[in-house]
């Protein structure tokens, strides 16, 4: 699952990469965004079929809820079953989005001990995360913009420290994601696999980032525990933005 990210970079500069014409909203960086807190979406405007660059609330919302109690057990969205759960189905085709991220924390756990890990791209690049987001009309007419995030099974070291991981999808995937050029279902579900292993950094982290109340840069130093047998591989420097 991906249950923690850092979106630390300037949002002009996230809407100059994700190549968006729209303004770029004010947003707060996070180095420990949890569900139910807002992040930024990269989507296409549902009225201009511009892309555009949106805060949303990170724990989908299905159109049809009958409230928003639910939106913490969505935050993310198998890929292997996406198209046969009805909270997903409809924003599958229709609402797909992109969900920046810097990196994504994740825990090893072994026997009681949980080990936080810390995961970028080595080369420094946001991570363009597939995603769906739903709108969803509360009893006082206002809407709720909200967004999951599609996981699928872990490969290559992602794999030594748990079973998901997010979905991160290359540039060239970007138009057919968002429905700005056709794709079959058959294409899109191509899309979503793990990224090659060569592509990402993994270190670990303190177990501060567990607290959700704790939010700052240095969360991302690495630490020095003594690791389990076979995580040693999980020691990669990392990225020049995240390094203290």
């Amino acid at each position: 699952m991906c249950g923690r990210y850092i979106l630390q970079r300037d949002p002009a500069g996230l809407a100059t990469y994700f190549e968006t014409p729209s303004p770029a909203p004010n947003f707060a960086a996070s180095w420990n965004l949890a569900p139910t807190q807002e992040g930024l979406v990269v989507r296409r405007h549902p009225q201009t079929g511009a892309r555009h660059i949106d805060i949303l609330r990170w724990g989908l919302v299905p159109r049809w809820a009958k409230d928003a109690a639910g939106a913490a057990r969505l935050i993310n969205a198998r890929s292997e079953t996406i198209l046969e759960k009805p909270s997903f189905r409809e924003a599958f085709s229709r609402r797909r989005c992109l969900v920046p991220m810097d990196g994504f924390y994740e825990w090893h756990a072994e026997a009681k001990a949980r080990q936080p890990f810390a995961v970028a791209l080595r080369d420094g690049a946001p991570m363009a995360v597939a995603g769906l987001w739903e709108g969803w009309r509360r009893p006082d007419g206002t809407w709720l913009r909200s967004y999951s995030v599609i996981t699928t099974a872990s490969a290559g070291r992602q794999a030594l420290m748990h079973a998901r991981m997010p979905v991160i999808l290359p540039r060239e995937a970007w138009a057919s994601w968002l429905a700005e050029a056709p794709a079959r279902e058959e294409e899109l579900r191509g899309l979503m696999r793990p990224a090659a292993d060569s592509l990402l950094a993994f270190w670990p982290v303190g177990a501060r980032v567990g607290r959700v109340s704790e939010n700052d840069a240095a969360l991302l130093a690495p630490a020095a525990p003594e690791l389990p047998a076979g995580l040693g591989a999980l020691r990669d420097p990392p990225p020049e933005w995240a390094a203290p």
